[in-house]
């Protein structure tokens, strides 16, 4: 297992910080090992997956679905692998927030994408942390567990992973410490509209 932690500048958004998971070609821009990153079942009813976790117990869910990621061969002679995961974003009341992910059964391939199926990956365990330390700062940590398949030992694998999330890291921080005209800063402005209106909607609608 493997875990890293990064002090960060700006403003503390699990939807965003997953973005750079989730999101393939923000995904590309810290891991060049990856082929596609694809969002196969979101799950869009969140008001019965926030039931199903006890209403609230576990923060609040803001995204939830299985997801498909594929990699390329790597130099150093590890083939191509693939992964089908259930993954989520719970948001919690302080600013807080988790990225979790674990990997799917064999008894879930029926999921995969059509297609030669490949050496699997499993992630058995994925989160990423991030708790506010202010304003404009919050702490991340991260923490895979991950089996590279195909019996490649941990002292050959360790190493590649965490020059992995030391390489997000370092493309995150500018992206969350652009500031005022940044791209986060025009997201959170559209967030707050968004709710604006939502409440508006609410008032309207409601009998």
């Amino acid at each position: 297992s493997s875990r890293l932690g990064a002090s960060m500048e700006g403003r503390c958004h699990g939807m965003m910080f997953a973005d750079f998971i989730m999101n393939a070609e923000r995904r590309q821009s810290w891991d060049p090992q990856i082929e596609n990153v694809n969002e196969l079942y979101p799950i869009n009813d969140l008001d019965a997956a926030n039931i199903s976790m006890g209403f609230g117990k576990y923060g609040d869910c803001q995204k939830l679905g299985v997801g498909y990621t594929l990699t390329k061969a790597h130099p150093i002679g590890i083939s191509p692998r693939e992964q089908l995961t259930l993954c989520g974003i719970q948001q919690y009341d302080d600013g807080s927030a988790v990225i979790w992910g674990t990997e799917l059964e064999d008894w879930h391939d029926h999921l995969m994408p059509a297609g030669e199926r490949l050496t699997r990956a499993r992630s058995h365990l994925f989160s990423i942390a991030l708790v506010p330390t202010g304003e404009n700062s919050f702490d991340a940590e991260y923490s895979l567990q991950l089996d590279f398949g195909g019996n490649l030992p941990h002292w050959l694998t360790g190493p590649i992973v965490l020059d992995s999330v030391k390489g997000m890291f370092g493309v995150a921080q500018p992206f969350f410490n652009a500031g005022e005209g940044g791209e986060l800063d025009e997201f959170l402005k559209k967030e707050i509209e968004e709710d604006k209106f939502e409440d508006r909607n609410s008032i309207l609608f409601t009998p």
